[in-house]
């Protein structure tokens, strides 16, 4: 896998303070995509044990409530191991943080079965669809997306939306 950037105090891509990496390559090319360098799969630095090392210890600061996986594509099968691989050492290191992820792909479709969902908090499904964009939705660009409150979704075997993104 390769990565686009890594912000280390982002403030747009989820709740609170976060480090969000912003994975490279992506095959859906939404129409006005808000990141389109991140589309082509050859762009960007290699994703090594050591850019994990560094995602991780971005996030020890205190001021940090979690981690955002972004793209590009991070549930594309030429990326879903190597961010599986950061969520679960993410997890297992900081189980008290949140882990937010944004995906072309949706859940019931794609992504129920993936290791992955076991170590999300909170996901933003479905394709960004210009004619749907709406300024005032929270952590999402158009109306078709959701923002699905993971773990509850698992315990209760149906997606649910987390509330507050739409309050």
């Amino acid at each position: 896998m390769r990565y686009n950037k890594i912000r280390k105090m982002d403030i747009s891509n989820g709740k609170g303070v976060r480090v969000s990496l912003f994975v490279q390559g992506c095959t859906f090319n939404c129409k006005n995509c808000f990141n389109p360098e991140t589309h082509d799969f050859n762009g960007g630095k290699e994703f090594t044990d050591e850019t994990i090392s560094h995602i991780l210890e971005l996030c020890e600061n205190e001021n940090v409530e979690g981690l955002s996986l972004l793209g590009g594509e991070p549930m594309h099968p030429n990326n879903i191991e190597a961010v599986t691989k950061l969520a679960k050492a993410f997890k297992e290191k900081f189980p008290q943080k949140n882990l937010w992820a944004w995906t072309g792909f949706t859940f019931e479709n794609y992504l129920k079965d993936k290791e992955i969902v076991n170590y999300l908090d909170v996901l933003v499904d479905g394709q960004y669809v210009d004619e749907l964009h709406d300024f005032t939705l929270k952590w999402r660009g158009s109306s078709n997306q959701r923002v699905i409150d993971i773990p509850k979704t698992l315990k209760e075997g149906k997606v649910v939306l987390l509330e507050e993104a739409y309050k």
